[in-house]
């Protein structure tokens, strides 16, 4: 699949989009996308240094008092075209998601690409739903109301996984809102995010509405965070990395929105459907060769159907096909990056001197040799406190846990500093509510795992963050409340002038 798409040519100009124009990076060191699949060269560019924070920010700036001063619906009538577009395109933006991420090209066709646009769709009607609270009489004769307003230039940073979906999800709102935006994505990713910005200038979004800086978190990220003009910061990482982020933040008092880490718990009930809980368990593990905040990393199981389920989840995921992601077949790419892979296997080299690898635990070889795989792996018998169930792996590696009463599963479940997602599977009406309502995480499914929805609120708990991504509570995050007051009775309020200062 490559459908003409030539990505040399596309970003001859640069890998920069500011102001509606591409333009190349003044840092003075480069970087090249490595195509995780076969470890060749995508494309070389040169990084964003400072300079080029300045000029996007710049750029946004100058942009939001006709963007935020345009009303509701014309800025719902471009961003419905933006969407058109984007669904235009789709083909295009799905072989360069595959390309520099390695994900299977099924997984970008049916999954991020379609969710791209359902995401413009749902925030191009969000902007004319933009409103505060009805006016009433609060304190005798004045009125009160509440205003939203646009809070100004937006600064986001969105990680490698799913660099599509995470540009348009911080994207979407800020500017449906009435806001300009400048993001920086992975540099390991750019691709489909200026792909994205230039979407939107083909839709007619104004030039410099959306901004696009490409360079290395410690430069161009760290002095995007830290911006005088940039009065919000949303960012998606690691928890480690938001900890920075928010030190920086916290320095200019920006509103900070943070995504971080996950690792959630899929709990399985001794009621549950059996086939279907294994099938949700390989299929929530592996979703994007696990490198998902809200894939299913720790599966905890009721004793009766513990051993049932490690054979049949074994075997299930010795069926997944692992290969070129461009292949219709394929359910399985490669990691990121060998980095990455080789980050993923010392996690498992280590667990082997306290847990059963029950399947995977290797990179493959033959054909996919130099590529950056690794095999669907399943570990067993790992005690709660081990560092493959506290710990963040990235890498398609199941943990499985028994648990004997429904109240260990649920404290088990609890039992980590991340809270971003879950799962609970079960038949039984009283557990599947005591399970919504006590495990400490952003969104609980059950009898499924990772669906999300445009109308619904994606963030977490605890580490995880705070904040949500998609529907009207992200929608809300970009705005800022004012309080409006009128006396109604057209004189000066003498009266109450009199109260606090007497007679003058």
């Amino acid at each position: 699949m490559s459908n003409g798409f030539q990505v040399q040519e596309r970003f001859a100009d640069g890998a920069q989009y500011i102001g509606g124009k591409l333009l190349p990076g003044t840092s003075g060191n480069h970087h090249t996308i490595v195509d995780p699949a076969t470890g060749g060269s995508v494309l070389r560019y040169e990084l964003a240094g400072t300079d080029d924070v300045d000029a996007a920010v710049a750029a946004a700036r100058a942009a939001f008092p006709g963007w935020s001063g345009a009303t509701p619906g014309e800025r719902s009538d471009l961003m419905h075209r933006f969407a058109a577009v984007l669904a235009e395109q789709a083909d295009d933006f799905a072989y360069a998601e595959s390309l520099q991420c390695g994900k299977p090209v099924k997984l970008s066709t049916e999954f991020d690409v379609p969710g791209t646009v359902d995401n413009a769709a749902f925030f191009a009607g969000a902007a004319r739903h933009l409103e505060g609270k009805a006016a009433a009489e609060y304190d005798g004769d004045h009125t009160s109301y509440v205003r939203r307003e646009a809070i100004g230039v937006v600064g986001s940073i969105a990680p490698w996984n799913y660099p599509l979906q995470m540009a348009a999800w911080k994207i979407l709102p800020a500017v449906a809102a009435g806001n300009t935006i400048v993001l920086k994505p992975a540099e390991l990713t750019p691709l489909t995010s200026l792909m994205f910005a230039q979407a939107a200038t083909e839709a007619g979004i104004p030039d410099g509405v959306i901004n696009i800086v490409t360079g290395a978190g410690k430069d161009a990220g760290e002095h995007l965070v830290g911006h005088p003009d940039v009065v919000m910061t949303s960012f998606t990482g690691s928890t480690a990395v938001g900890k920075r982020v928010a030190e920086i933040a916290t320095a200019t008092v920006k509103r900070l929105h943070l995504e971080l880490g996950g690792k959630a718990p899929f709990v399985v009930f001794d009621d549950a459907d059996l086939e279907a809980a294994v099938h949700g368990a390989v299929a929530g593990s592996l979703i994007n060769t696990g490198q998902d905040c809200t894939a299913a990393t720790r599966a905890y199981v009721q004793r009766p159907l513990y051993d049932a389920f490690v054979r049949d989840v074994a075997a299930l995921m010795e069926t997944v096909r692992i290969g070129d992601p461009f292949d219709a077949t394929t359910d399985l790419g490669p990691l990121i990056s060998h980095a990455q892979r080789d980050r993923v296997a010392a996690f498992v080299e280590r667990a082997r001197g306290y847990a059963r690898i029950v399947t995977g635990g290797e990179a493959p070889g033959g054909d996919l040799a130099d590529g950056a795989y690794y095999r669907p792996t399943l570990i067993a018998d790992a005690a709660q406190d081990s560092e493959v169930v506290q710990s963040e792996i990235f890498g398609p590696v199941l943990v499985v846990l028994p648990f004997d009463t429904d109240d260990e599963g649920i404290a088990l479940a609890n039992d980590t500093p991340y809270g971003l997602a879950a799962s609970a599977w079960t038949r039984d009406l009283y557990r599947a509510n005591r399970a919504t309502r006590e495990i400490q995480a952003g969104c609980v499914w059950v009898n499924d795992h990772i669906p999300i929805l445009s109308e619904m609120p994606h963030g977490g708990y605890k580490a995880s963050g705070f904040g949500k991504d998609m529907s009207a509570y992200s929608f809300e995050e970009y705005t800022q409340v004012k309080h409006v007051m009128y006396d109604n009775t057209a004189v000066a309020r003498k009266d109450w002038h009199r109260t606090i200062f007497g007679d003058r």
